[in-house]
C-alpha cells in the first residue's frame, strides 16, 4: 500500500467508519438525499475543499488538484432502497421501510475518505473530480442528471467501486470488458370485457392472456436473440382479479429485460413490442405496453482496468480477483459513454456465514472493506497514468 495511504488510514479510518454508520442509520431514497448531500459537503469543506451541490439539490461535485494535467473522476452513489432493514445492527436504519441494502453508504464514506486523504497531499499526478451521485437505484439513473450538469466535462477517465457480498473482504474484483448488463423495465396493462369462468369462449380470457405473456415472452425472446448475449427476461409482479369464478377486466404485469450485449440492447424494445403483440393477438384482449429503457452495460476500458490493477496490487498481490459479468444494471454505464473508465467490485463478505446478496433486508458488509476501497481509489490517482499496452507484433 502507498505509504501516504496507509499513514492516513491509521489516523483516520475510524472517522470514515463513523461517517458510514451515520449515513446508514439515516438512509434517503433516490432524489431525496438532502441530508446525505449536506454531510458530504460538511466533510469535504472541513478538509479544505470546495464542494458544489448539483442543480437538483442532491449530489455533489468537487474538483481539486492540478489543472495542467489530466483530470480523473471518482464516483460514489448516495441513495438507499425502499427495503426494511433486518440486520439488527446497533446503527440500523431509523427510517421505516428504507435502508442501505446495496452498500451506497459505504461507497459514499469511502469517497469522502479519498477526498480528505488526497486533499492533504501535494503535487498529485492528476486533477481529481469527486462525484457523489443521486438516484442510482431508479431507471434510467441519476447519472444522466449529473452528466447534464456537466460532470463529465474535461474528464480523461472515471472510476467507481461497488460492494460485492459474493467476494470476501480484502479482495477487489477486476474485469476488462462488460461488467454489468443493460436493464430495461416493462409494464403490460391488459383489458378485456370480463366474464364467467364457465364460458371463456364468450369473452376474452384476460388471465389466460396474462399467462401466455408470463411464459411466452421470456421463452420466445430467448429464441429470438443470440444466447451468447446473456439476455434474460423475468417478471416481478402480476396482478389481476379477485373472484375465483370471474374472468377479470384488467390485469398488469411488470418485469425487467436484461442483456449483456450493447447491440442486442439497441434492438430490444421493438423486439419485445413485436413479441407481445404476437402473443396477445389471438386472445381477444387489448393491451398497452410501457417500455422504460434503462441503462446500457458497464463496459470497462482495458487501460483503466490496468490503472486499477496497479492500485490494487499495491495493497497486496492477493487482493485482485477475477469477477464475472453480472446481469444487474448500473447507471455508471452512462459515464462511460463520455469517457473511458472502469468499475471494480469491492469484496465485503466477512468470510463467515451466508454470503447473502444486494437488495436483501439482511444485507450487511464487513467494514474492513472500507480501508480497501479507499486504498483502491486513492491508489488509482497516486500511481499515475499507465501507458497503453503496446500492440503485439
Amino acid at each position: 500500500m502507498f505509504p501516504a495511504i496507509s499513514d492516513w488510514l491509521d489516523a483516520n479510518l475510524d472517522r470514515v467508519i463513523a461517517w458510514r454508520r451515520e449515513i446508514h442509520a439515516a438512509p434517503e431514497l433516490s432524489m431525496a438525499e438532502f441530508a446525505t448531500t449536506a454531510k458530504v459537503v460538511e466533510v469535504l469543506t472541513a478538509a479544505g475543499l470546495s464542494p458544489v451541490v448539483l442543480p437538483k439539490g442532491t449530489g455533489v461535485v468537487c474538483d481539486f488538484g492540478p489543472t495542467d494535467r489530466p483530470r480523473i473522476g471518482l464516483r460514489a452513489d448516495l441513495d438507499a432502497l425502499p427495503v426494511t432493514e433486518q440486520t439488527g445492527l446497533p446503527f440500523a436504519s431509523q427510517v421505516e421501510g428504507v435502508s442501505h441494502a446495496c452498500g451506497h453508504d459505504a461507497h459514499t464514506a469511502i469517497l469522502m475518505g479519498v477526498g480528505c486523504l488526497l486533499a492533504d497531499l501535494e503535487d498529485l499526478p492528476f486533477g481529481v473530480r469527486l462525484l457523489f451521485q443521486a438516484a442510482e437505484e431508479i431507471m434510467p439513473g441519476g447519472a444522466l442528471d449529473a452528466i447534464d450538469a456537466g460532470v463529465m466535462d474535461g474528464l480523461a477517465r472515471i472510476f467507481a467501486l461497488h460492494c460485492d457480498p459474493h467476494l470476501p473482504v480484502g479482495t477487489v474484483g477486476l474485469r476488462a470488458g462488460a461488467l454489468t448488463s443493460a436493464a430495461d423495465r416493462i409494464e403490460v396493462h391488459l383489458r378485456g370485457p370480463g366474464g364467467h369462468t364457465s364460458r371463456p369462449h364468450l369473452t376474452g380470457d384476460l388471465v389466460y392472456a396474462m399467462g401466455a405473456l408470463i411464459t411466452g415472452l421470456p421463452g420466445v425472446l430467448a429464441r429470438r436473440v443470440d444466447p451468447r448475449s446473456g439476455t434474460v427476461m423475468g417478471w416481478g409482479a402480476a396482478h389481476s382479479g379477485d373472484a375465483p369464478n370471474a374472468i377479470p377486466q384488467e390485469g398488469r404485469l411488470r418485469g425487467t429485460v436484461r442483456t449483456g450485449d450493447q447491440s442486442v440492447w439497441d434492438e430490444m424494445e421493438p423486439l419485445v413490442r413485436s413479441i407481445v403483440g404476437e402473443l396477445v393477438a389471438p386472445l381477444g384482449v387489448s393491451y398497452d405496453l410501457n417500455y422504460v429503457r434503462g441503462v446500457p452495460p458497464v463496459v470497462n476500458d482495458e487501460d483503466s482496468v490496468a490503472m486499477l490493477r496497479r492500485a490494487v496490487g499495491a495493497i497486496d498481490p492477493a487482493t485482485e480477483v477475477d469477477t464475472p459479468q453480472s446481469a444487474g444494471g448500473e447507471d455508471f454505464a452512462w459515464y462511460l459513454q463520455h469517457a473511458p473508465g472502469a468499475m471494480a467490485r469491492l469484496g465485503v463478505w466477512s468470510g463467515t456465514g451466508p454470503r447473502g446478496d444486494l437488495h436483501q433486508p439482511d444485507f450487511n458488509l464487513d467494514e474492513r472493506a472500507i480501508a480497501i476501497g479507499i486504498a483502491t481509489l486513492a491508489g488509482t490517482v497516486l500511481q499515475g497514468e499507465l501507458e497503453p499496452e503496446p500492440p503485439l507484433l
